[in-house]
């Protein structure tokens, strides 16, 4: 790793924020970059390992943590066989993003997607923040249960403020800062 070079090796980039911060946009963007560059990369989305790695999990502290450290385990098998890995959920309890950021070593880079909660309640197109709001769902991240602020997370992206591209011009910069990616003039364009 002469020079702080690491592009042969596989990270995790975590994106971590409330429901409706904007994870899963700014990712998808990160992927579609991801794999112009690099040619491989996998995607944990928190939604789609639940309905499969996690089927019958809960939303209890117990059940969140298990669902976030089992994205975490097949994020760090993947990361050390040198694959990139996106996760995007929102994992909001700090102690199971440490552990898994333990499991993974340097080489994972946790993105904080932060965004007011009543700005994600006016993007909800499920519905979740109203039924979350009058009480039908119950122990609902920001609402009803914590989110644990990232103590200092590698990047935060705040997407209230900037545009998902934008947003991910911000993460392809970090990964390029880190040594994981090189540098490239073209993204600016490519990404708009």
């Amino acid at each position: 790793m002469e020079n702080g070079t690491k592009l042969d090796r596989g990270f995790t980039l975590w994106f971590t924020g409330l429901s409706g911060a904007g994870k899963t946009t700014v990712a998808e963007i990160v992927e579609h970059e991801l794999r112009d560059r690099a040619g491989t990369v996998e995607v944990l989305d928190g939604d789609i390992v639940r309905t499969n790695l996690s089927k019958g999990l809960g939303f209890s502290r117990e059940d969140r943590d298990t669902n976030v450290l089992r994205i975490g385990f097949v994020a760090n098998l993947l990361t050390r066989n040198g694959v990139p890995v996106i996760v995007s959920a929102i994992s909001p309890y700090k102690e199971a993003r440490d552990q898994v950021r333990r499991d993974i070593g340097e080489d994972f880079i946790e993105i904080f997607v932060d965004c007011p909660v009543e700005v994600c309640a006016e993007r909800d197109v499920k519905g979740l923040y109203a039924k979350a709001y009058s009480g039908e769902i119950p122990e609902f991240t920001g609402v009803s249960d914590p989110y644990d602020l990232p103590a200092a997370p590698e990047l935060t992206l705040r997407t209230n403020e900037e545009e998902p591209a934008d947003s991910a011009r911000r993460v392809i910069a970090k990964l390029e800062e880190l040594g994981y990616l090189e540098p490239a003039k073209e993204y600016g364009r490519r990404a708009s």
